[in-house]
């Protein structure tokens, strides 16, 4: 069994003590049950923005404890004031350090797109995510089959949430777009073996239609590999680990954001001047 399988294994385990715990009528109850959904798609193309998805994630199964010390508030706060487009807070707790409340406490400051990170598998955790104040929604081709993944992404749509789907590779890409996704990413990071390779990304992104945005994630950590990345075609980029691996996640964002843009407006320059 593989770290993935153990992880959905767990998370059946877990959203089933969820329901007998937490019935859905009491998650419809709550005060961001009835918010008006921020749109990730429409924050990460601001031309405004970085297209940046700005991770907030304590710990992973392949790098342990990444930052245990990190305040929400603060990290998420900062993120967005560095140029971030959107936010993604891991809310898995046994893998990745998570829980709920980071993205509730993220939600309270901040009035950008959030994505909930987890590892989606029941509409249970959808409402859930809608009742703890997220706009986005995860669904992992790599642990839905097609079908499921369609149920899944149509429900969240009925309650008006954006919908994110991440694969690895081209078949994964092919048997899972259905027409109720709002965003395609594409994770360099094998889930089964943790192996990173930008060229997953670059090999997937002119296969994924147009009728999506198209996001690059995990793996990412230097500004250069964003301009490479949105001049092959990426609208967005999710980044996490290269952030919360500083003492000051917020500070490492703003460093990398800025020199992304200047490294974007001078790519724009030499793009637009002749020698």
């Amino acid at each position: 069994m593989n770290i993935l399988d153990k992880i959905i294994a767990h998370k059946q385990k877990e959203v089933a003590e969820s329901k007998s715990l937490v019935p859905v009528k009491r998650l419809e109850q709550s005060i961001y049950f009835e918010n008006r959904v921020v749109s990730m798609k429409q924050y990460v193309t601001n031309p405004e923005k970085t297209g940046i998805i700005a991770e907030f994630k304590r710990k992973s199964p392949s790098k342990g404890i990444i930052n245990g010390t990190a305040e929400v508030e603060q990290t998420s706060i900062g993120y967005m004031q560095a140029g971030a487009s959107a936010l993604s807070i891991l809310t898995d707790r046994e893998f990745f350090g998570g829980k709920n409340e980071d993205l509730t406490v993220a939600r309270r400051y901040n009035f950008c797109p959030i994505l909930r990170k987890d590892f989606v598998i029941d509409e249970y955790q959808i409402v859930e995510a809608k009742s703890i104040g997220a706009d986005c929604i995860l669904l992992i081709a790599a642990v839905l089959d097609p079908d499921r993944l369609e149920e899944l992404a149509r429900f969240a749509k009925e309650l008006g949430l954006e919908v994110l789907m991440e694969v690895h590779d081209r078949e994964e890409l092919e048997r899972s777009l259905n027409d109720h996704l709002d965003l395609v990413g594409v994770n360099n990071r094998n889930l089964k073996t943790f192996e990173v390779s930008l060229e997953t990304s670059l090999s997937l992104v002119n296969i994924i239609p147009s009728q999506f945005i198209k996001i690059s994630e995990s793996g990412i950590s230097d500004p250069g590999t964003l301009v490479q990345l949105r001049a092959a075609g990426f609208d967005g980029f999710l980044i996490g680990e290269n952030f919360m691996k500083s003492s000051r996640p917020h500070q490492a964002a703003y460093n990398f954001m800025n020199d992304f843009r200047a490294l974007a407006a001078q790519n724009t320059f030499s793009k637009t001047t002749p020698l």
